[in-house]
């Protein structure tokens, strides 16, 4: 018979991992639909009563974000512009109810290639914190989601934190779907610049998602928006060689590309003073 537990503190869920595999739930928001069909039958670990995984946190140089902080955590919470990609992402992300309940790490566990916040954590260089029996481990983001569906979590572990270091950078995210809102993306951008006083990229991240079976970095792009002015001409068809879509019902593949491709350069002119960009 299916088992439901709902532990206060992260050493009983870590006990309760190890004892049996178990589903682990955060928000819900992907596992509930998922099962509207037939009656669920899994061992279920509810971790929505440890607490102490919501904060979102400055430690030094890096920003904590815990496992249970939800999309609407991250909109309230006044991160500073490093986060305005991610900030804008969460905006995106079904409905207010949506938002309210489900979690940025039960995102990334999701694992989905569409999953809105896994490039705009990509162009964060977000790292995944997991916690087992051995103690803690962190993985670059890129290491942990491993394709649809699969990331390199262990079933005894449990992913307790994101952690982004802290720069005096500026991102962007941006998503195309059939429209605005509530709707799986055709295709999603996401950059993260730091500039020096005359406006020079002196550090670049790039990241695409909806185009491959997982979220890739391009790192022909990041490459080529060092030293200069960001600016769309920079963006060219070849920096798009890691990317990999399908033709499925959202669009075709050569559309994903061409629509990625306009995706990045509107995202690098907003980077741009408003006088030099209009």
């Amino acid at each position: 018979m299916a088992s439901y537990l709902r532990p206060t503190a992260l050493t009983d869920a870590l006990a309760a991992l190890q004892a049996r595999p178990r589903t682990v739930l955060a928000g819900g928001t992907d596992h509930f639909p998922a099962r509207a069909i037939h009656e669920p039958d899994e061992d279920i670990l509810d971790l929505s009563a440890l607490h102490e995984l919501r904060c979102i946190t400055h430690t030094g140089s890096t920003w904590r974000i815990g496992a249970l902080a939800t999309w609407t955590d991250v909109i309230a919470a006044g991160l500073p512009p490093l986060f305005d990609g991610l900030a804008a992402a969460a905006r995106q992300v079904g409905g207010w109810q949506i938002q309210n309940a489900g979690t940025l790490a039960g995102n990334i566990c999701t694992a989905s290639p569409a999953a809105d916040g896994v490039p705009a954590l990509l162009a964060l260089d977000a790292q995944v914190q997991l916690a087992g029996p051995g103690g803690t481990r962190t993985l670059p983001l890129g290491d942990f989601v491993l394709g649809p569906r699969q990331t390199a979590r262990r079933p005894d572990e449990l992913v307790v934190a994101i952690v982004v270091p802290d720069r005096p950078a500026r991102s962007v995210f941006l998503k195309l779907g059939a429209r605005r809102y509530l709707v799986i993306s055709i295709t999603m951008a996401a950059i993260t610049l730091e500039q020096d006083a005359s406006g020079r990229v002196t550090h670049a991240r790039a990241a695409v998602g909806s185009c491959g079976p997982r979220a890739a970095r391009l790192p022909g792009l990041e490459a080529a928006l060092l030293g200069h002015m960001p600016h769309s001409a920079l963006v060219q068809p070849e920096h798009l060689v890691p990317l990999s879509p399908i033709t499925d019902v959202r669009g075709p593949a050569a559309y994903r590309l061409g629509a990625t491709l306009e995706l990045l350069r509107r995202a690098l002119d907003s980077f741009q003073p408003r006088s030099a960009a209009a």
